[in-house]
């Protein structure tokens, strides 16, 4: 508030009083000037406080605005940080993944590379030795004529 305004024209009425008092005037005057004087004093201590509350109000509105800025920001920036965390992780997953499919891709490229030569290895067994790559061929074929009987 302007206290120091209201207090500055209470004195300048106070001495209004006194001097009216002073000249030796009648007290009725007095008294009225007295009254017109608190009034006056009344009045500006009035609309000294209702321009203090529109300054309060206008503070509360731009506080107000303030914190909605804030909280917009502390929002946005909340959503950004989970972006890129589930892009991190995705990321993650997603090398995860290849690497697993890699690995799964060369096991497999051995395995053929092992059958390769296992039958390569059988072909020329057979082919030095005709006749032990026929006998193997039989018990092969009457195993696997026993295990069908059985069924």
């Amino acid at each position: 508030m302007d206290k120091d305004r209201i207090e500055g024209s209470l004195e300048q009425g106070k001495g209004k009083v006194k001097e009216v008092a002073g000249s030796g005037a009648s007290i009725g005057g007095t008294v009225a000037r007295g009254r017109d004087a608190i009034g006056t004093l009344a009045t500006e201590a009035m609309h000294s406080a209702g321009t203090d509350m529109q300054a309060l109000r206008a503070d509360l509105d731009s506080l107000k605005d303030t914190v909605s800025k804030f909280l917009s920001q502390a929002g946005g920036e909340a959503a950004k940080s989970a972006r890129e965390v589930t892009s991190t992780v995705a990321d993650q997953v997603g090398h995860g993944a290849g690497d697993l499919a890699e690995k799964g891709s060369d096991m497999a490229s051995a395995a053929v590379v092992q059958a390769k030569s296992f039958v390569s290895e059988l072909e020329h067994l057979a082919r030095r030795n005709p006749m032990g790559a026929i006998a193997g061929a039989v018990v092969v074929g009457v195993l696997i004529g026993l295990l069908g009987r059985r069924s």
